[in-house]
């Protein structure tokens, strides 16, 4: 056998991550909020790119003309006799780019037209934000130098004091070396000391404390509650948080009667004194998929016009540049950034409609749900929606982050919907692992004086055709912060 080089020609299939693909990708698992940011990027670096106003009609500028389109993002589902799947939401990822679009011709292509007539969907609606609506409330600094220059008039001590209040953290604890302060404004470590003993005194109580144990000292004090007892039990807050009651009553001294007291003084305490001062504004979840219930009883699935970005290729623009183009590199620029704009059109209508064939699927499957509660959700994986779609999973799992949708029980991640499954004791449908979690909390909460334990849970559940073993209880309860029954009995004991 002798060994010579040869030449072989083989054809193969591969898939090829285009930037283009990797943009729709990209764009498919972003959520609203990350999709308007790369929205305005893409905006300001191609000059073809335009963002349509809602408020005006197509013929209102000249320069930009949408394209046409059939769905409007509404989908008729389940009981309703009109709710099909179109074979237009099922949009494949292609690797190449096909220049068949409007870029070939004399009109624009533009994001389709989802949401209601004469809504605005850029970021400049001449309306005042939430934000400046608000009243302006007190910060925790102004309302510290307000007591500050009342209660310290000497300039010398007032000026240590503002150097202690621009130590505070958010919680209102002191952060920061005190010796390193002395040292720094040139005074003895006992006046910054003293300086320190006047502003624990101020409003709220507990702020400019070093600790925990020392902000609940704080507040017992000017509560007058501060006796040895209670020193104890500060002195020893990790018993208290392993729930050692019978180490406690012995440190501290007290009977049961007395322990139970005092723990409820310690819970009526608040160990974040300046969080009230706190007034940022929490972000609210804007729902990426609407639904809403049909009066002949089924389903319809939407989505949010608000979210949707509404983006158009100005071709009028892209014809009086590109007759102006003087040499091949302009030319090249413009024709690049042409097809980037179609391609990014393509993409967002792409990640539209396969939001909504997805959730579309989601709600199909989880009817019950929806219809009767949490204690009838599915057990669902990703790869039961995909097989149902006709999609992979990881276009599901993409399609399934961070994005929301409101329904008439609340509003829901979409990968809430997928949970792990249960076997069922009877031979019968499995159990969503989400729905037994419920069970169990709601099995303890209606307990009363008869504490139930793990086994006795595992009993009650397989009564009701639950097969579930005695450690998955426990990681459940766990995974609630559900004490064990030891520990509930004895804090129901105590009247904890």
């Amino acid at each position: 056998m002798s060994l010579a080089p040869r030449l072989d020609l083989r054809q193969t299939q591969s898939l090829v991550m285009t930037p283009q693909l990797q943009q729709a990708i990209k764009l498919l698992q972003l959520s609203n909020l990350e999709l308007a940011t790369f929205i305005d990027q893409e905006m300001e670096r191609n000059p073809l790119l335009e963002r349509e106003d809602g408020d005006r009609g197509p013929e209102a500028d000249p320069d930009a003309t949408p394209v046409e389109t059939t769905d409007r993002g509404e989908a008729p589902l389940l009981d309703s006799p009109t709710g099909t799947t179109e074979a237009g939401l099922d949009v494949e990822v292609d690797n190449l780019y096909n220049n068949d679009s409007a870029a070939d011709g004399v009109d624009g292509e533009a994001f389709g037209d989802w949401g209601r007539t004469g809504a605005r969907h850029d970021f400049d609606d001449g309306e005042s934000s939430l934000e400046q609506t608000l009243a302006d409330g007190i910060s925790l600094r102004d309302h510290l130098v307000a007591q500050l220059n009342v209660d310290v008039p000497d300039p010398a001590l007032k000026l240590i004091g503002l150097h202690l209040i621009a130590m505070l953290d958010e919680s209102g604890y002191l952060i920061g070396d005190l010796a390193e302060l002395a040292e720094q404004l040139g005074c003895p470590l006992a006046t910054v000391e003293a300086v320190l003993a006047r502003v624990q005194r101020f409003d709220p109580v507990g702020v400019f404390a070093r600790s925990l144990k020392e902000c609940l000292a704080l507040q017992l004090a000017e509560k007058d509650r501060l006796d040895p007892a209670m020193q104890a039990l500060l002195d020893n807050l990790e018993l208290l948080a392993r729930r050692d009651l019978a180490g406690l009553m012995r440190v501290c001294g007290v009977d049961a009667e007395d322990i139970a007291d005092m723990i409820g003084e310690i819970k009526c305490l608040d160990p974040k004194p300046a969080l009230k001062f706190d007034h940022e504004l929490a972000q609210p979840i804007t729902p990426d998929v609407l639904m809403r219930r049909t009066p002949d009883g089924g389903w319809v699935v939407e989505l949010n016009a608000d979210t949707l970005p509404r983006v158009l290729v100005n071709t009028r623009y892209h014809a009086r540049i590109a007759g102006a183009a003087r040499n091949r590199d302009e030319k090249t620029f413009i024709a690049e950034r042409l097809q980037s704009a179609n391609w990014l059109v393509k993409s967002l209508h792409q990640r539209a409609t396969t939001i909504l064939k997805v959730a579309t699927e989601l709600v199909r499957q989880q009817d019950a749900f929806f219809r009767r509660g949490v204690q009838h959700l599915r057990p669902l994986v990703l790869k039961d929606i995909a097989t149902a779609i006709g999609m992979h999973e990881s276009t599901v799992s993409r399609v399934t982050s961070n994005k929301y949708i409101s329904t008439p029980r609340g509003i829901y991640e979409l990968k809430y919907f997928f949970t792990q499954a249960i076997g069922s004791a009877d031979g019968g449908d499995a159990h969503s692992a989400e729905s037994v979690r419920h069970r169990i909390r709601a099995l303890i909460d209606a307990e009363g004086a008869a504490v139930l334990s793990d086994d006795r849970l595992v009993e009650i559940l397989k009564a009701e055709g639950v097969d579930i073993a005695r450690r998955t209880v426990a990681k459940y309860r766990e995974a609630m912060n559900i004490p064990s029954s030891v520990q509930r009995r004895r804090e129901r004991s105590l009247g904890g």
